[in-house]
């Protein structure tokens, strides 16, 4: 009874491995590993670029803050001719005038420019924030697209295996209605079944077609070529096991929380900007100025040149008194506006708690999933060779074989895409509490095919 199973269960077992083969050699030497595509992604994809230069962007624009603490300084100069006249005496004359200044200006005392210097170095903190999202998005983007094609690749393998195992089970009910061991209702459920599959390999072909073409455009490469994942695998537990450690670690670091934070910080800055509405400024000024008349002056006539050298050094002391109650309505505006960068902390705290909990139990859920698929497929694959045996002993009838093929073939099927899932969901949970880097990827590189 067990070598004749063996027998039956062998040409399905061909069928499969020798798709799996066509499958690598397809892939060849130029099949590329997560972490080499997702280079690719960074390089290319406009999104991320776009991210990256706003981030640059933000710097140049936060270090624009620095100005109001820092000294200014300009240099000014002038020409002038000058046409008088005069009656009683008589007088016609010109003149020029040639000047020349130099000033310098550094703030002492402004609040509401050291404020704004605080705010910038907040400032880069939020444009890091929002490149890390953007990151992680590509991180996220990358692996979806790349085990999109693997599966695939996968259902398209187990569709091509499900219709050799068919193609040989119509020949089969044909060969028995000749020699008038079966019926043609035999015969006929096998062609209608394997017609079905047909559909289906074209359905899959067409998916992979499109699932490549969604990497390519996401990694800037033609033809790129996915490493498959090694079979079986050991896929990667989720570590800690305690979900309020996640939640608790997303707290500190997750870009959402950062940036709200920072939000935070900046309008807590800006209070203290409005408040500077209401007290003085005080600056260090210095000038030198140079005024020159090669010609003379209106009051000085002949050749002779006269030069004028002057010197100023001093404080500027400024006091405001009154502004129309501007200052005023602007703290009460910016103390809104505070509370509100509050509220949308604490909103963010919840939904990158709740996005945390949920990609966790839905990574945890996943293991069980692929458990119980890979049990799922051993019993698929005992039922599916005990009615092989049956049909050949007259106890089971075509449709029996038949349905068990599609039984075990979804599954296998469903026990990839289940992997797949599983370690997608790795990433997501990451992403979810903010600690996702390129380095994770790494792992994943170590299940794959070398």
């Amino acid at each position: 009874m067990t070598l004749h199973r063996q027998r039956t269960a062998k040409p399905l077992v061909l069928a499969v491995a020798t798709v799996a083969a066509s499958g690598l050699l397809t892939m060849g030497a130029q099949a590329q590993n997560l972490a080499e595509l997702y280079e690719s992604a960074r390089a290319f994809d406009a999104a991320y670029q776009s991210a990256r230069l706003q981030y640059d962007a933000n710097l140049a624009k936060a270090d624009q803050a620095v100005a109001g603490i820092l000294p200014t300084a300009g240099v000014a100069a002038g020409v002038s001719r000058t046409g008088f006249q005069n009656t009683n005496p008589a007088t016609d004359r010109t003149f020029s005038t040639q000047n020349a200044a130099l000033t310098a200006s550094q703030p002492l005392y402004r609040p509401a420019n050291v404020a704004t210097y605080k705010q910038g170095l907040r400032q880069v903190d939020l444009a890091k924030a929002v490149l890390d999202v953007a990151e992680q998005d590509l991180i996220v983007r990358t692996s979806q697209g790349y085990f999109d094609v693997l599966a695939a690749q996968d259902t398209l393998a187990f569709v091509r295996a499900q219709k050799a195992a068919v193609a040989e089970q119509l020949a089969s009910a044909k060969r028995n209605f000749e020699v008038g061991t079966s019926t043609i209702t035999d015969t006929r459920e096998a062609q209608a079944k394997y017609d079905l599959v047909i559909a289906q390999e074209l359905a899959a072909e067409n998916d992979l077609l499109v699932k490549k073409l969604a990497l390519d455009t996401l990694v800037g490469k033609t033809g790129a070529e996915p490493k498959s994942l090694l079979v079986p695998v050991n896929l990667p537990t989720v570590t800690p096991l305690d979900v309020n450690a996640w939640v608790l670690q997303s707290e500190a670091v997750h870009p959402s929380i950062r940036q709200a934070q920072g939000n935070l910080d900046i309008a807590d800055l800006e209070i203290a900007k409005a408040e500077a509405g209401h007290k003085p400024t005080l600056d260090a000024v210095a000038s030198y100025n140079v005024q020159r008349n090669p010609a003379g002056t209106v009051t000085t006539l002949g050749p002779t040149t006269f030069r004028t050298n002057t010197t100023n050094i001093g404080l500027s002391f400024n006091v405001p008194l009154f502004a129309g109650f501007a200052t005023q309505n602007r703290i009460r505006e910016t103390l809104s506006l505070k509370d509100k960068a509050q509220t949308d902390l604490e909103g963010a705290r919840r939904t990158v708690a709740l996005a945390t909990r949920t990609a966790y139990f839905g990574v945890q859920s996943g293991l069980g999933q692929v458990k119980a698929l890979e049990a799922a497929e051993l019993s698929s694959q005992s039922a599916l060779d005990a009615n092989k045996l049956g049909y050949q002993v007259g106890v089971r009838i075509n449709i029996d074989v038949l349905n068990s093929q599609s039984q075990l073939f979804q599954t296998k099927r469903d026990l990839a895409q289940a992997r797949y899932n599983v370690l997608l969901g790795g990433l997501k949970l990451r992403q979810a509490n903010g600690t996702l880097t390129p380095d994770d990827l790494l792992t994943i590189n170590s299940l794959l095919a070398k």
